[in-house]
Formats: structure tokens, sequence, C-alpha cells
């Protein structure tokens, strides 16, 4: 079986980039019939249309869009081990797919370390709930993930890194929260569905029977507990988080069971992936 040609897929990535054919050769100082030939044999050898025709403009098909993604890590490994043959210091792109709180209270020491000892890699955050995150490390969109556990049932790999302590919080004017029951008929604001923060309050509300009058749904801490200071529900958050967005002194907190407060938080990532930027957050986050 052949192996997939890096020339090729730097072109096909550079028409991609370029929106077209005339530009990517420009850009590649070729001529355009031999970039237009090299995709064609790049369609021919995978079986399968790359690009669509659409208002006299190229577009990516569904399998143009998935080899995108192969092509942007195979091409960026190519890069990465030349580099670090020549000197051995990891360097590149290194794209990380976090929690809105993990990445407001847990990383930016650990990234701050990263990035003096590692400066020639550029880091990329995207943040989004675990759901989220844990579709974009199967889609290979991020290189890695940190996620709220347990994990569904699948194959990627995991290490521990964080442990959080799940808190309500409350309007201090509401009357403490000490059962599921107290919570019958208030609101809860949380993030969207795939945050496993609000599945672990909504089953613990299921196993009693109990379901808020409503949820609002927000994507920012910031938002959430302003809403609840302001009276607008419930929510559950990290304990950590309240120290580090404003107005987290202006709600009440009430504690949870321990089978819904312990919450771990897990780097994630595909068996078998690797890069020398990976190793090295590996490293920073085993010495943190």
């Amino acid at each position: 079986m052949r192996t997939l040609d890096l020339a090729a897929l730097h072109i096909f990535k550079t028409v991609v980039e370029e929106g077209g054919i005339t530009r990517a050769a420009a850009k590649l100082h070729r001529v355009q019939s031999n970039v237009t030939t090299r995709v064609k044999q790049l369609e021919q050898r995978l079986g399968a249309k790359l690009f669509l025709r659409h208002s006299r403009k190229l577009v990516l098909s569904p399998e143009g869009k998935l080899l995108l993604g192969y092509a942007d890590r195979l091409l960026r490994l190519s890069s990465e081990a030349e580099a670090m043959l020549q000197d051995g210091m990891p360097r590149g792109t290194l794209k990380i797919g976090t929690m809105e709180s993990t990445a407001a209270v847990r990383l930016p020491p650990i990234l701050s370390a990263y990035h003096r000892a590692y400066p020639e890699v550029r880091i990329e955050l995207v943040t989004a709930t675990t759901g989220v995150l844990l579709a974009k490390v199967i889609a290979h969109e991020v290189d890695a993930a940190f996620a709220a556990g347990p994990l569904p049932a699948n194959d990627l790999a995991f290490q521990p890194v964080f442990r959080e302590k799940l808190v309500l919080i409350t309007p201090r004017s509401f009357p403490k929260i000490r059962a599921p029951r107290d919570i019958r008929g208030r609101t809860v604001i949380a993030f969207g569905a795939g945050c496993t923060y609000r599945q672990c309050l909504e089953d613990w509300l299921a196993r009693a029977r109990v379901i808020p009058e409503r949820v609002m749904e927000f994507n920012s801490y910031h938002t959430i507990v302003a809403c609840v200071s302001a009276g607008a529900g419930i929510a559950i958050v990290p304990r950590s988080v309240l120290d580090a967005v404003p107005g987290g002194n202006d709600v009440a907190v009430c504690a949870l069971p321990a089978a819904v407060a312990n919450a771990h938080t897990l780097l994630v990532w595909h068996p078998g992936h690797t890069s020398a930027a990976f190793a090295a957050l590996r490293k920073q986050l085993r010495k943190a």
C-alpha cells in the first residue's frame, strides 16, 4: 500500500487556504495545470472527490474536510520532526481543548511555565463543554483536551491532572439548600448540553425525582455567577472558580454530597498520538 505524498498534501492544503487553484499556484510558484494535476492525482489515490464547485468557487467536500484535518497533523509532524532532528527543541503548534473553568483557573500558571521552557511552541486553546471537547479529540481537531471525568466508553487515552470540588451556589436571599427537594421550582443556570458538571447536578436531582422549573443556558462562568448573584437561579460550579470570577463572594455556597462534589479533570488524547510539544506538556503537568 502506497503512503500519502506530503508534497501533495501541502498542495491540497494550500488550495484550501488560498481558496482556489490560481492563488495556490502563485503562492507555490507552480503553473496552474501542475496544481490541478496533483489535486486530481490525490483524489484518484484516495478514491474520493476532495472539492466541489459552487458558484465558480472550489469548496471542500465532506471527504476533503476530513482529509484537511489529517493533512494539518501530518504536515505539522513532518515539520516538527525536521526541527527536532536539528536542535531537539519542541516547536510548532499545540492545539488544546479545555473547559472554561480549567482555562480560567488551572492552566495559566502551567502554560506560563510551559511557554518559558518551550518558547518555540505556539499554543492554541479551544474552550467548550466536555462533550464537545471529546468530539474534537476524536475528530483530530485538537491534539488533546482537558475534560471532566469519568469518560464515556471510548478508546481515548487519558491521565488525571486536577481534582475539583463542585459546589452549589444560590442567591444570598434563597433559603439554604440541604437536599434536592429544596431545589424544586427553582431555575438552574448552566452551560449547554455536554457539560459534565451540569449532568452531575441533573443526575442528583433525577435520583430524587426533582425537576427544575427551567434551565437557563450560558457559555461563561462569569455570566452564570452574575445571574445567580442577581437572584435568577442556582448553579453548580467548581469551588476554585468562585475565587477567580467577579461576584464569587456575592453568592451563597452549599455543599454537595461527596458522590456529586468530587470531580476529576482529565487530559484526554488519541492513543498513539505523539509529538514533542505534547510530550513536553505532559511533562509540565507532572511537574505541576
